[in-house]
């Protein structure tokens, strides 16, 4: 059978199309493909890991009374719930929650494995002198003093603790040759690693520790780590009043906030970068520089205990003009400055403000606004009130006692 011009034509038509339709479906498939990769993108949670350095039958450096194990531990635990209870899309995931033991491997394979954004390494350092004190952060390199080399074969001779470590390890067997092999190592997370030490050793100066900067070394953690990665140095558990200071909660928590403010700095600057809406600020948490009178309990091999500071009678911490709306609660409220000389109601600074207090702190007018028993009432105060006061915080209160923000959470989660 022939078929006519006209058949020819209208078949031909008929094929225009379909092919047409099929470019057609095909382009937007395409475009429906884009747009939920960068929604799934976008939602994807952003993976701290949090590694508690040594563990177990790993001691870590041991003081006269105190051990690395439990400094680190205490410390990453009081970082990652601050980081949890103020970023609910950042992912929290530890190296170890207690006492036992991870290889170094180990815990570059927990990090890799949930696709790590950051991986924070948390140690104590240790002297042959009692004399060093101060903190420190390495991030990835050749050690380029004795001292910097020193610190990286002490916190990677866990290795040894293994049987078949040479294998695991690729030869590498913590002796001083074997360190060659970071001269040629290419870390293409330096710059992202160097901006979070710098930011976590610039808290450290702001809480009023000793800062001995940003050094490298060859850590296999963070040479095994596929991710912006640092070791942070608390300080050393071989000076007599820096053990007192690491082992007291005081001090725990003045570390930990240092570092959680490093992170949200990070955390910050990263979600910029990424194009995401972020605030003005970064939320940052007040640093608790009360450091009443630090006793050390006597303590067993395995466990450290502070006793509470003793409370003092004095009038200068005691805050004033403030409300407490509940007195079973404690009160949250955000801070938006602080001034020598006590400011007038009407001043300039308060323009636009709902009602603003104060309370009296170290010789300062410490301004407030919001009052409230709600965490999340108070954040969406600090939200509005950052626009106009960028460095504005969140601070809490048991009654008059200023308290740290993190324990007024824990106390009125449990008294709900």
């Amino acid at each position: 059978m022939q078929l006519n011009i006209k058949q020819l034509k209208f078949f031909g038509e008929m094929k225009g199309k379909v092919l047409l339709k099929k470019i057609l479906f095909i382009i937007c498939f395409l475009f429906i493909s884009i747009c939920f990769t960068n929604i799934y993108a976008q939602k994807k949670d952003f993976v701290v890991v949090i590694d508690a350095g040594h563990g177990a039958h790993d001691s870590g450096a041991v003081g006269s009374f105190a051990k690395e194990k439990n400094i680190n531990l205490a410390v990453a635990l009081a970082v990652g719930e601050m980081i949890e209870l103020n970023f609910p899309d950042v992912k929290v995931v530890y190296t170890r929650k207690k006492d036992v033991f991870v290889t170094l491997q180990g815990r570059a394979d927990i990090a890799n494995s949930n696709n790590a954004d950051l991986f924070i390494s948390i140690h104590t350092n240790a002297n042959t002198s009692a004399k060093p004190f101060g903190a420190e952060t390495y991030t990835l390199g050749l050690a380029k003093t004795d001292a910097n080399l020193e610190v990286a074969r002490r916190e990677n001779s866990v290795i040894l603790l293994e049987t078949d470590y040479k294998t695991t390890y690729k030869g590498f067997d913590n002796s001083v040759d074997s360190y060659i092999m970071f001269s040629v190592t290419q870390d293409k997370y330096i710059d992202q690693s160097v901006e979070f030490a710098s930011a976590v050793q610039q808290q450290f100066g702001k809480s009023e520790r000793y800062s001995r900067g940003v050094r490298q070394a060859g850590f296999w953690v963070l040479h095994a780590t596929a991710a912006p990665s640092i070791l942070v140095e608390l300080g050393f558990i071989s000076n007599k009043s820096e053990e007192q200071f690491l082992s007291s909660k005081v001090g725990q928590k003045q570390l930990a906030t240092s570092i959680y403010n490093a992170f949200a700095t990070y955390k910050h600057n990263f979600d910029k970068r990424s194009g995401k809406p972020t605030a003005k600020n970064p939320k940052l948490i007040e640093i608790q520089k009360d450091t009443a009178e630090i006793q050390i309990a006597k303590v067993d091999s395995e466990k450290i205990e502070t006793p509470k500071p003793k409370t003092t009678s004095t009038t200068t911490n005691k805050p004033q003009q403030i409300v407490v709306k509940n007195e079973s609660l404690p009160v949250f409220k955000v801070q938006i400055l602080a001034s020598r000389k006590k400011l007038s109601k009407n001043d300039a600074a308060f323009k636009g403000l709902p009602k603003v207090d104060f309370y009296e702190e170290d010789g300062f007018y410490k301004y407030t606004v919001g009052n409230t028993s709600s965490y999340a009432e108070i954040q969406e105060t600090l939200t509005q009130v950052s626009k106009k006061h960028f460095d504005a915080f969140i601070i809490a209160f048991d009654g008059e006692q200023k308290i740290p923000v993190i324990d007024a959470v824990k106390i009125t989660r449990q008294k709900k």
